[in-house]
């Protein structure tokens, strides 16, 4: 008897989405500095397009390990990068493994003219959980805020074949512009940096070899 066919990313039903009001956003950006002090130095950890487009002025860039998370296409977007009809993929740092990006330090002086912004830009529907955790430079260890994927969160989404992941990112595009070129963009900003993502690249040049959208079906 065979078994049953599992259901495709492609046809199954994207589950609803909201984006958080004002309120929720300023809620969570208050908890997220409940413990700093004003005029202190903060870093940000940057895994995704925050390498290409960090959007605030900072001091110092490093190159920073994270353990205990990995980079993935693994949060439905359907503003920037997708619709809610035709939703595309975003990075969202994953349950497992190590993730090599970079760390940003902002002066203390800037924290409360920068972090609103960054919370409208990270935290619009609240799919990731603002965290402190300790990050690996070749300077030394440095404590920075990083936004790891909420897994309870409706727009979360499992490892998918690659055929599919490919499949769905061609095919989206939102407000910021088409899903291929933030995922192909990404690629090249690591390889920039001087990191390596194997998986990331071999599906970065899969995405520039055919560069014309499939059809929704």
């Amino acid at each position: 008897m065979n078994s049953p066919t599992p259901p495709s990313a492609l046809t199954a039903p994207v589950p609803p989405f909201r984006l958080w009001t004002p309120e929720e956003r300023q809620a969570s950006l208050d908890e997220a500095l409940k413990h700093w002090r004003e005029g202190e130095d903060v870093w940000v950890y940057a895994y995704g397009s925050l390498i290409w487009r960090p959007d605030f002025d900072f001091q110092e860039r490093r190159l920073a390990t994270l353990r205990g998370h990995h980079r993935a296409l693994c949060l439905w977007s359907r503003v920037n990068r997708g619709t809610p009809e035709c939703p595309g993929l975003v990075f969202g740092l994953d349950r497992g493994g190590s993730c090599r990006g970079v760390v940003y330090r902002l002066a203390g002086k800037s924290v409360p003219e920068f972090f609103p912004a960054l919370w409208n830009r990270e935290m619009s529907t609240g799919a990731y959980l603002p965290r402190w955790i300790n990050c690996t430079t070749d300077q030394g260890s440095v404590r920075a805020l990083v936004f790891i994927m909420n897994r309870d969160n409706p727009a979360y989404i499992r490892t998918l074949p690659e055929p599919e992941l490919l499949a769905i990112v061609r095919r989206a595009s939102g407000s910021c512009g088409p899903c291929t070129e933030y995922v192909v963009q990404t690629a090249s900003a690591l390889r920039e940096a001087g990191i390596h993502d194997a998986r990331l690249d071999r599906i970065a040049r899969q995405l520039e070899e055919q560069t014309d959208p499939l059809p929704d079906n």
